[in-house]
């Protein structure tokens, strides 16, 4: 008789699928605490790093994916599809897992693959509104889809659907009772509004840029800037920090704080932060970045703003933010409206609820 059991868990490529992917173990780990964890990413992704400072072993696969430009490297993409099918084969047979689970990236595509072959029960967890190539030819085979939003039934088979949403930041549930907490670690004048700004963990280029033309604007209304502008254009844009009422962050650790002391929020709109906001409840202006695939970021932003619950500003449309801006500001009955219609979106639950759609594929 197997003493424990094995959990293999695949998602990579972003932060939006391999901080799912940990929550889930995390969550895991708490009910079976001899369980063996193994994930497997894609090589040079950021789950090689961020996977084992979590605690949790990683095998990395030769894969990426296939652009969309036509591409010298796209000619390396069926040996590099076979290589990573013949490494999750041996990483299969080696680990013997009881469960595979897959949160989107490069590398849950092999992964799934071979363990479907091989008769393990799967699981994916979908993030976005508009599902990806990958999830899309795995849902065929996987026992499970866990997915984020409604009307999903187009892209997967409609009995394996269970609609749990995002596993978010736990520390997030409770940022209403740390507001003054926020504002005293943000040194924010606490008779001002703020706007924080987040473009995700490596920036975005159009969204700082925006944000800088618009500092002036932001000082004439009133309003302090917390600005998370990314590793990627730190050092552009920092020497704005000697500004009154405007603080610039790489990377913003403590993002409980951070919503805590907002009032307005300006994002991008990744999955991951979609179903943060949601919980967090604060009006939201979503610019999504137009150069992801399948353009999953404006789908999921306008499932958001078609519900009133957000306002969506495409990138081709960054000349009237002030305008659409300074309209929020001075109409409080929206404001209010925008913060209680997200909020009853959020799906603060997820990540238990897609660990109970585990348990019971193991108890099965």
């Amino acid at each position: 008789m197997k003493q424990s059991i094995n959990i293999l868990i695949s998602g990579g490529g972003t932060g939006g699928h391999i901080y799912p992917a940990i929550a889930i173990a995390n969550e895991l780990k708490l009910r079976y605490p001899d369980a063996n964890f193994l994930f497997v990413g894609a090589k040079d992704k950021m789950e090689m790093e961020k996977v084992p400072q979590a605690g949790y072993k990683i095998e990395g696969l030769w894969i990426s994916g296939i652009q969309r430009k036509i591409s010298v490297d796209n000619l390396s993409f069926p040996f590099k599809l076979g290589s990573s099918l013949l490494k999750a084969g041996k990483i299969i047979r080696k680990f013997k897992p009881d469960i595979a689970i897959g949160t989107g990236g490069f590398a849950s595509g092999p992964t799934l693959m071979m363990a479907n072959r091989k008769g393990i029960p799967t699981l994916i967890q979908e993030q976005n509104s508009f599902p990806g190539i990958t999830n899309k030819l795995l849902s065929k085979k996987a026992n499970t889809i866990c997915v984020a939003y409604d009307n999903l039934e187009s892209f997967f088979p409609v009995h394996k659907i269970i609609k749990t949403g995002n596993p978010v930041r736990q520390d997030l549930l409770s940022i209403y009772s740390k507001t003054a907490e926020g504002k005293d670690f943000f040194k924010l004048d606490k008779t001002k509004k703020t706007v924080l700004i987040l473009g995700g963990s490596l920036g975005a280029r159009r969204v700082n840029q925006l944000i800088e033309t618009n500092l002036e604007f932001f000082k004439k209304q009133g309003i302090q800037v917390i600005w998370q502008c990314g590793k990627l254009y730190f050092n552009e844009y920092k020497k704005h920090n000697n500004l009154e009422n405007v603080q610039v962050h790489q990377f913003i650790n403590r993002m409980d704080f951070a919503y805590a002391a907002s009032d307005f929020i300006i994002s991008r709109a990744g999955a991951s932060s979609v179903s943060e906001l949601c919980i967090v409840g604060k009006p939201v202006v979503f610019i999504p970045s137009p150069n992801v695939s399948e353009d999953h970021q404006t789908k999921n932003a306008k499932s958001i703003a078609d519900k009133h619950a957000a306002i969506l500003l495409k990138e081709s449309e960054l000349e009237t933010f002030p305008i659409v801006f300074e309209t929020l500001l001075k109409d409080e009955g929206k404001q209010q409206s925008l913060a209680e219609n997200i909020k009853e979106l959020a799906l603060p639950s997820a990540t238990t609820d897609i660990v109970n759609e585990v348990e019971k594929l193991l108890k099965k």
